[in-house]
This record gives C-alpha cells, sequence and structure tokens, in this order.
C-alpha cells in the first residue's frame, strides 16, 4: 500500500479471501402447457421460452389449451420469471400425458417436463417452481417430482382419483391419492378453484396448481424460500369447487383431516387461501415441510455456486480458513435476517485424512436448522377467582 501523502479518498481493491456468497434465485417457474392455437414464433413446441411478464403473453398464448389460463393466473400473483415449454396434445389423455412427460427424441432435444432441465443451458436460467396445471395426472406428477429433484425445485400437483386421472372429488380420495407419493419435492393440493371467466361471463374450475406456482414466486420475491404458500390470500378466485369444512379450533374439520395426511387443502377467511405446510415426503423424513424441502436446496446450490472458483485452487489451510470464514459469514447472514435459525460450518477432521487431502479431496461441513412453520398454536386457558381477591379495595379506590 502507498504511503505517499493525499488528502482525499482512495480505493483499494482486495480479491483475496472467501467467496463472494450469492444466494441462487428462486423465483423462476418452469410451466409445461398445451395451447394449440398459440403463437409459433412466440411458444415454439418443446422449446423452453423465457417469460418475464407472464401476464403479457396471455395473447400469444391463444384460447385453447391450459396455457393462457396459467399465465394469466400466475401473472395476478406475481410478475415471475417463468420458463414455458408447450407441447401438443395428443389423440388421447395417454397421449397428452406422454407428450408433457417428455423424452429426449432421435436429435438430442428435450421435449416436455425434460425440456425444464435444459432451460439454464439455453436460457440462463433453472426453474425452481414446477408444475404442469391441468394436466398433472399421476404419471405426470410422479415426473413432476423427479424433474423438481434434478433441479433442486418443489413441485405442485392436483389429488386426483384412484385411477391418477379423474380430479379427486372428495378429501378421501384426495388423502388416498397422496399415499402413491413418497417425495419431498412434491405438494399434492385439493380441491380446485373457482375464478371467473369474462369469454363465458361464468366462474368456472381453475386449477389450484396454478395459483400455487403464481403464490410460491411472490413469497421468494417478497418473504423468502423460508415461508410455507399456507395462510397467505390468493389473487383472482371466486370459490372453490367442493365444500371444505374450517374451524380454527376444531381438530374434527376437514382441513385438519387434510392436512393430518399430507394434503394441502383451500380455506376462504378474509380471501382465499391455500391451508397447510406438508410435502409428501415418507413418513420419518425430516423434510416434511415445504419450506423445508427449499431450504436444503437452497443452500446446497448457494454453497456450490459460490465456490466454482475455488475449483483447483492450491489447497493451502489459508484458503480453507479463508472459505469457512465466508461460508459462516453468509450463514449468520442468514440467521439474522430469520431465513435459518442456526448455521455453523467447520472442517472434521475424520472426514479429512491425509489420503484424501493429497488426492484433491476437501470436505467441508455445514449443519443448519431450518425455520419451522408455526403449524399448531395452542393456548391453555384457567378461570380464577383469584382476581376478586382485592375487589372491595377496588371499589374504594374507583
Amino acid at each position: 500500500m502507498s504511503t505517499e501523502y493525499h488528502h482525499g479518498v482512495r480505493v483499494f481493491e482486495v480479491n483475496e479471501g472467501g467467496a463472494t456468497i450469492r444466494v441462487v434465485s428462486t423465483a423462476i417457474i418452469g410451466l409445461v402447457a398445451t395451447a394449440p392455437d398459440a403463437d409459433d414464433d412466440a411458444f415454439p413446441l418443446n422449446v423452453p421460452v423465457l417469460l418475464t411478464n407472464p401476464s403479457g403473453s396471455v395473447g400469444k398464448a391463444g384460447a385453447t389449451g391450459t396455457l393462457a389460463q396459467a399465465l394469466k393466473v400466475i401473472g395476478q400473483q406475481a410478475q415471475a420469471v417463468t420458463v414455458v415449454v408447450r407441447v401438443a396434445p395428443g389423440n388421447d389423455a395417454a397421449a397428452t400425458t406422454s407428450n408433457v412427460i417428455g423424452t429426449t427424441n432421435a436429435q438430442g432435444q428435450k421435449t416436455g417436463l425434460q425440456a425444464l432441465l435444459a432451460a439454464q443451458g439455453q436460457l440462463g436460467v433453472k426453474p425452481r417452481i414446477i408444475g404442469a396445471p391441468g394436466l398433472d395426472t399421476e404419471a405426470v406428477a410422479d415426473e413432476i417430482g423427479t424433474v423438481a429433484e434434478q433441479l433442486r425445485g418443489f413441485g405442485y400437483v392436483a389429488a386426483r382419483k384412484a385411477d391418477g386421472l379423474a380430479l379427486a372429488t372428495t378429501k378421501e380420495e384426495a388423502t388416498t391419492y397422496r399415499a402413491k407419493f413418497g417425495k419431498r419435492e412434491l405438494m399434492v393440493i385439493w380441491p380446485n378453484f373457482l375464478a371467473w371467466n369474462t369469454t363465458t361471463s361464468e366462474a368456472e374450475p381453475v386449477p389450484a396448481t396454478a395459483y400455487a406456482l403464481g403464490l410460491r414466486a411472490k413469497l421468494d420475491q417478497t418473504i423468502g424460500w423460508h415461508k410455507t404458500i399456507s395462510n397467505i390470500v390468493v389473487n383472482g378466485p371466486q370459490g372453490i369447487t367442493a365444500d371444505v369444512f374450517f374451524d380454527l379450533q376444531s381438530p374434527a374439520s376437514d382441513t385438519t383431516y387434510l392436512n393430518g395426511l399430507e394434503v394441502t387443502t383451500i380455506i376462504n377467511r378474509s380471501g382465499y387461501r391455500f391451508w397447510g405446510n406438508r410435502t409428501t415426503e415418507a413418513q420419518g423424513g425430516k423434510f416434511f415441510f415445504e419450506n423445508y424441502t427449499r431450504t436444503a436446496q437452497v443452500l446446497a446450490d448457494t454453497m456450490a455456486e459460490a465456490h466454482f472458483t475455488f475449483v483447483d485452487k492450491p489447497m493451502h489451510p489459508s484458503l480453507v480458513k479463508d472459505m469457512l470464514a465466508s461460508i459462516n459469514a453468509k450463514g449468520q447472514d442468514l440467521v439474522n435476517g430469520g431465513y435459518l435459525i442456526g448455521f455453523e460450518a467447520f472442517l472434521n477432521p475424520d472426514l479429512n485424512p491425509k489420503e484424501e487431502l493429497a488426492v484433491g479431496r476437501l470436505r467441508i461441513s455445514y449443519r443448519y436448522t431450518p425455520v419451522p412453520p408455526l403449524e399448531d398454536l395452542g393456548f391453555n386457558q384457567t378461570i380464577t377467582d383469584d382476581y376478586l381477591a382485592n375487589f372491595a379495595a377496588a371499589v374504594q379506590a374507583a
């Protein structure tokens, strides 16, 4: 550093130390939809298309299929970055399901849901909120879970009957269907919303999963990935497609029944709201809350992406110290911001014996506690005559 006299301001740029850790972007929707009469230039078949204003593209989505409705609903919740993959309807429901699931064709092009895996390479963004509203049969829901796992994202699917095709019409059908899944990356939702159709001038069913995609992006933008979609007002609906009994204090309500069996439902209290926090993870897992899954995903990608430039650097103890310092600093930032309860990064000697270090392998450990949603709040109410003990004195004082 120069020691010459200077009256003013100097900036010294230091490029040493740990990584600059930026949390990965999570408010990116991956949407697979049909739109037979869409603008082919705006929405070519099986090609990921990047939208920064979903509702602004409704006019190019055409009047048929699921795309226009999904874009409108998403846009009612947030102006979220959305990756759209348009697929062709099949000759029957089974063929449409195959088109939505997608494949890798002879030319090496990924189609349907698989095309979302190519979005980062083609568009520079990774979809994190996955869905195919109105098209998510059981087979599609399974694939949404698989794709979400690969992208470290989260998927929302509708509850269906035992055949995996028709939408569930009762809470029992919904919970029976939910039992078919075991992935932490999925949430099952029942029933659907009713919303006004300006073409038919009446309220019609709209997939609740479309609203969930938009609301999830909105929460990521305004609150954070540590907040579940439960108990937040949803923009747009005028009703729901089935009667759901909700009583805030009753364990015997429909909502408690559904939530207890890991199905997210809908309530109407000062606006329509999703009600439920649970994923479809198998019992005994640690990622039963939606935000637990997303916290794990965000941390994994954040830490990995931030340390890309550290790969192949000389593995000197000072380098590792710098890495630990920056990781712990970012972890503390997340704790201070309310995204985590606690965080600690450390070097476990047992995982880093000299034989592993000698061949260039380093294992940094970190542990964290996600923020649990306040799902079950209780108050202990006691009746007492204690406050009558000084009654006469209180009368005289008055």
